[in-house]
């Protein structure tokens, strides 16, 4: 959820910033107050294209930030890794969005530089908008599908489904790889055999590398080593460390017989008596160990020299060169018996197509039983909602074979009786398209994991009792969401969780709005109900302000 929201010149808004709750969080005002500025502040973090005139008049750029708390959901982690993003510290997501008037403007995602692309697939998995001029998810038939099977619980079936699609697709990219081959020259052949020939007998593995290339170092200077460690053999002494060393034991000694609290400094002076010993053996060790003939060294030089032509010619380290020797092979392989390989491809292919078929056979199953389950408690849902003779229907049809199977899922309603179903996507009233959306929502608030849902106009067209339940639907999804709805219903107002009033003031030379919470301040928030019935200063319509939220 958005817990902290900061917005400056942004519209006729100066600047605002709000400490946001979860909930359900309702916001108000006057017509033409500027209510839409909050809902511009999100549309601009979920990565939706602005024009510069969303900047305040006399201002360079507005900014928009916003900090999201997002748990311990591992999806919007694996989002920004693929994105190549800084990940979320402490399970806060922060995004912050600027559009200049003169320049370009600037995105960042956890402190790190971002494009429009990837705030737009952010925005996509934790914001959606269901209101006028607003991208609404549910209108397009591939969210519907996907709601559909949460609905249906079809996760671990659709995991298996398009791993075995991602298959298919890798069988088709290696037919048509194998079947474009250039073909290569004999000439060409015999050079590639020979590099292959080169590359297998030098062990190109990570260790080894930095072995042959320690192993060279040491070669190269062997002379100076050989007397590095002569002089090292000599001074450490065949009794320790030269001639001094035993008479400083001898004496540590005799100081400890004559002082108890010497004891335990002879101990160290013997401890390191030893230890001396042993360096000086492994100096020897060392010494023996090099070996200064003829035919190894020049082994070594030619099997390094090979080395650094590989290094020079196909990368600066043994992972580069190994994918280069990959490459060759493969291409080697290639011009074999083409003809074969497309076979046996193309086999592989059509078993993997014939068990994706049955396995989308399920899924179509499954889909058509949770269509009709899903649209019934939609219907239910709608009546509560106004709706009382409209009807919605999912229709699930079959389709070429595709990465989520091989259905077309469309879902149509139609508001009153006698009319035709229709898409949800040619809804002309965006009042009814944001009902029919939050219906929808309701149903499937246990399965759809988009924290932040906004409406606007969700009440367009209602009043009374029906006002009243839109208002207990949207503060019962705000139990599984954190929910904005921009209102014009006192009854939908007084049930909000928190509630924030959106002013304008104006002079003769600027225009400002400001929003503010009232939910704290029970008489301020009286005061706005009571305006929304159609007289703050009414005593009647102040009771009733103090029924409707004492009711809530």
């Amino acid at each position: 959820m958005i817990f902290r929201l900061v917005i400056r010149d942004l519209a006729l808004m100066d600047r605002a910033e709000l400490e946001l709750g979860s909930g359900f969080t309702v916001v108000t005002g006057e017509t033409g107050a500027g209510k839409s500025v909050l809902l511009g502040a999100f549309s601009l973090l979920a990565g939706n294209r602005v024009t510069k005139t969303v900047v305040r008049k006399g201002a360079e750029e507005c900014i928009v930030e916003a900090e999201l708390e997002i748990g311990k959901n591992p999806v919007y982690n694996q989002i920004l890794e693929e994105m190549d993003l800084p990940k979320c510290d402490e399970g806060l997501l922060i995004i912050k969005r600027s559009v200049h008037t003169t320049k370009a403007g600037r995105i960042s995602i956890n402190g790190g530089a971002a494009t429009l692309a990837q705030l737009q697939k952010l925005g996509e998995r934790w914001i959606d908008f269901h209101g006028p001029g607003e991208p609404q998810k549910l209108m397009r038939a591939e969210t519907q599908l996907e709601m559909l099977d949460l609905h249906a619980g079809l996760s671990a079936d659709l995991l298996t489904y398009r791993t075995k699609w991602k298959h298919r697709g890798e069988l088709l990219r290696q037919v048509a790889e194998i079947s474009t081959a250039e073909k290569i020259s004999e000439d060409e052949a015999a050079f590639l055999k020979a590099q292959l020939e080169k590359m297998d007998a030098l062990d190109l593995g990570d260790e080894a590398i930095q072995k042959l290339e320690r192993d060279h170092l040491r070669s190269s200077r062997i002379q100076e080593l050989a007397a590095l460690y002569a002089q090292l053999e000599s001074g450490l002494g065949s009794d320790g460390l030269g001639e001094a060393f035993p008479k400083i034991l001898k004496t540590s000694q005799d100081a400890a017989r004559i002082d108890p609290e010497a004891a335990a400094l002879f101990e160290r002076i013997e401890s390191l008596a030893a230890e001396i010993d042993d360096i000086r053996a492994d100096y020897n060790r060392l010494a023996r160990g090099l070996n200064g003939d003829e035919e190894s060294i020049a082994e070594l030089d030619t099997k390094m020299n090979f080395w650094l032509e590989l290094r020079r010619k196909y990368g600066p380290d043994a992972a580069s060169v190994r994918a280069k020797r990959d490459s060759l092979r493969n291409r080697l392989l290639s011009q074999g018996d083409v003809e074969a390989q497309v076979v046996k491809l193309k086999a592989e292919v059509a078993k993997t197509e014939g068990e994706l078929k049955k396995q989308a056979g399920v899924l179509h199953a499954a889909r058509g039983k949770a269509a009709d389950k899903l649209a019934s408690a939609a219907r239910k849902m709608l009546g509560a909602l106004g709706f009382k003779k409209a009807d919605l229907k999912i229709e699930v049809a079959t389709a070429e074979l595709g990465p989520m199977g091989a259905d077309a899922v469309q879902f149509l309603f139609c508001a009153n009786a006698g009319q035709d179903l229709l898409p949800l996507s040619q809804i002309a009233s965006s009042g009814e398209a944001a009902r029919v959306m939050l219906a929808l929502k309701t149903v499937l608030a246990a399965v759809d994991e988009t924290p932040v849902l906004v409406f606007d106009e969700v009440d367009a067209n209602v009043g009374g009792e029906i006002g009243a339940q839109v208002g207990r639907e949207l503060a019962a999804l705000g139990k599984k969401h954190q929910v904005f709805c921009v209102t014009h219903l006192p009854q939908v107002a007084a049930l909000g969780h928190a509630h924030y009033v959106v002013t304008k003031t104006q002079d003769e030379k600027s225009t400002n709005v400001e929003i503010a919470p009232v939910h704290t301040k029970r008489k301020e928030r009286e005061s706005e109900i009571a305006r929304m019935l159609g007289d703050r200063s009414s005593k009647v319509a102040l009771t009733h302000a103090r029924e409707l939220l004492e009711g809530a």
